[in-house]
């Protein structure tokens, strides 16, 4: 994905910290938002200062093929998983909260078909609507997948989600509603530049994008760290089993760098923590790209997690629905009884 071989034309005057930058070869101006004075000597070092730092970029029109494959599998993927739960197979209909991994499968699936609509190389697609809706179902799915595990963790052991139909259903509702809620954010701040659907990186849209930075490292940094604290301090301070720990927490390992460097870069943008040198900003921008790879890559492996966690809980379940029954049959009376009343009849 990308090239990084070859050096970058200086095309655009605004880099990922919203920084602008002018160079002109007949007085060396700089601008940093603000207005050139005159009175400054600029020499070599200056200029070098004032030039753009152009990084590599890994997801660009050179990526497109590894979008549309990993959205092509999740998809198929999805689409097995979710028949094999609505029509249970190898003893699938025993496995607990099916409603749940129903729901994680719709989520890994929405999240397959958002990926080819905010894909670079396809310029023609990249209309501002679709950037919106591609954008409001890439994070609308993200957030519901991760709500529904945390949920799924804290209150099955409990309350036995998936048993119970009203509280299935609510759960639905409000984790599904409050995960479009937290999608607003990045919708609204989506733009189309230069052919591809991004994060605008304009003043007015820095609120938009610190909110929703703020929003991915809570869900997908946060939360995974408070379950594993949770657990830990159940365990050690209690007998009480605390968050059910599941294969499904293994989703949260392709999303929670996705957290880390969103709120990193938001923290640069705002100067909060400016970066000093070309190379902290390059490597920044590969991080980035980094991290959406990752987190692209969850719609294959999402469907696995959940048929392994199926598989893992019908294997458990299989042993102790079996042996009350052949117990009942060896031990019944009228059993025994039946095998001899045609010998005492002759």
């Amino acid at each position: 994905m990308g090239n990084c071989l070859h050096p970058v034309e200086t095309s655009f005057p605004i880099d990922k910290t919203g920084t602008q930058y002018s160079l002109d070869f007949s007085n060396y101006a700089y601008e940093d938002n603000g207005t050139y004075d005159s009175t400054v000597s600029y020499d070599d070092n200056t200029i070098g200062a004032a030039a753009p730092c152009h990084s590599c970029t890994l997801l660009d029109n050179s990526s497109l093929p590894f979008f549309i494959l990993t959205s092509f599998l999740g998809l198929l993927a999805s689409g097995a998983v979710l028949f094999a739960i609505l029509k249970p197979l190898f003893h699938w209909q025993i496995c607990p909260s099916r409603p749940i991994l129903a729901q994680l499968a719709v989520g890994s699936a929405l999240f397959s078909t958002a990926v080819p609509v905010l894909a670079p190389g396809i310029n023609h697609a990249h209309s501002t609507v679709l950037c919106y809706l591609g954008s409001w179902v890439w994070y609308t799915s993200a957030f519901a997948q991760a709500l529904l595990i945390v949920c799924y963790a804290c209150l099955n052991p409990r309350l036995g989600i998936g048993q119970i139909r009203g509280l299935t259903l609510g759960l639905t509702v409000g984790l599904w509603g409050a995960a479009a809620l937290l999608g607003l954010p990045a919708t609204l701040a989506t733009d189309v530049y230069n052919g591809l659907c991004t994060l605008a990186s304009t003043r007015g849209l820095e609120a938009l994008k610190s909110t929703h930075s703020a929003i991915c490292f809570t869900i997908f940094t946060v939360l995974p760290l408070a379950l594993l604290a949770a657990k830990g301090l159940k365990k050690a301070l209690s007998k009480e089993p605390g968050p059910w720990v599941s294969v499904l927490w293994v989703w949260f390992i392709f999303w929670w760098p996705h957290g880390m460097v969103l709120i990193f870069d938001a923290l640069v943008g705002s100067k909060i923590m400016p970066l000093k040198t070309c190379l902290s900003q390059k490597i920044l921008d590969i991080m980035l790209n980094l991290a959406e790879a990752l987190a692209i890559l969850h719609c294959v492996a999402t469907p696995l997690l959940v048929a392994l966690f199926c598989y893992q809980t019908t294997r458990r379940s299989l042993p102790s629905l079996s042996l009350p029954t052949r117990q009942s049959s060896h031990m019944d009376p009228l059993v025994g009884k039946s095998q001899f009343l045609p010998h005492m009849s002759t």
